[in-house]
């Protein structure tokens, strides 16, 4: 079986008891920093003996590795170098792959740093998208803003450090000065919440400097107007630039307020064919 196992982001104390036991047992730990995970199974007692790297580098000639050693009924564990694997990391092809081959899997989970962030923005936590790191460069960064912008829901990136204040620069030209939260160091000793309006929050960043840590965004949603035909259908080609006819579908018709059929009409003529 494959193990997808949380660790830790920040608080030791936030490993499980079954991510423990998990991790001891597993004949291998897939992991993507051999040195991290070591460090952190030295500080849980654990034998640092069966680690493997699985990394973005080394994944396409690892994951056959993996497959073949479940393939015998060995137990692997997959880990990231914090929080839970397959968020934002490329832990889902081994998942995928896995489940194309019949091997089974479950989830051991535990802590991430996507909702903490959103618990503690003091923003709607009724429905929010998760859109994993912004792009690098500022056009892309823009376009991926703008295909979510119409959504009714808390948007929430991660972000490194150095790009913090031009993304958040980008966030206030696309979505508006909507009120926004920045997460850092959560579970730690040093963490930090900042919620202000994104001007705010840039002025703040410029004279302060790039903060340290792990950054998470959080958006409050903007207010819904009125859909035009025009305005639905460009919601829609900007939405499929990155995601599936049937995904969509089912956003861009939680945006509108329209009926899914209509909306599932539309998306298939854009997209020229089928799902």
């Amino acid at each position: 079986m494959l193990y997808l196992v949380s660790v830790p982001i920040g608080n030791l104390g936030d490993i499980t008891a079954r991510a423990r036991e998990v991790l001891e047992s597993a004949d291998l730990v897939a992991c993507e920093d051999t040195r991290t995970s070591g460090r952190l199974f030295g500080l849980l007692g654990l034998r640092a003996r069966k680690l493997t790297p699985y990394h973005e580098h080394n994944a396409e000639k690892a994951r056959p590795k993996l497959i073949a050693r479940l393939m015998r009924g060995e137990a692997v564990a997959l880990v990231s170098d914090a929080g839970t694997p397959l968020i934002s990391d490329p832990g889902y092809k081994l998942a995928r792959d896995c489940r194309a081959q019949g091997i089974p899997m479950t989830a051991v989970p535990g802590a991430n740093a996507l909702l903490p962030a959103v618990q503690l923005s003091g923003l709607p936590t009724d429905a929010f998208y998760f859109g994993g790191f912004l792009p690098d460069k500022s056009a892309a960064r823009r376009r991926a803003l703008q295909a979510v912008q119409s959504l009714p829901a808390t948007l929430v990136f991660y972000e490194s450090p150095n790009r913090l204040i031009a993304a958040l620069e980008d966030i206030a030209a696309v979505l508006g000065d909507r009120t926004a939260a920045v997460a850092r160091e959560l579970t730690k000793k040093f963490e930090e919440v900042r919620r202000a309006p994104v001007s705010e929050l840039v002025g703040y960043y410029k004279e302060s400097g790039a903060p340290k840590g792990e950054i998470v965004i959080v958006i409050d949603r903007g207010a819904q107007a009125a859909w035009t035909e025009d305005a639905v259908g460009d919601l829609i080609r900007r939405m499929l630039r990155t995601h599936s006819a049937r995904d969509t579908a089912a956003l861009v018709g939680a945006a509108t307020g329209l009926p899914r059929k209509h909306i599932y009409k539309q998306v298939l003529d854009a997209a020229g064919h089928e799902p």
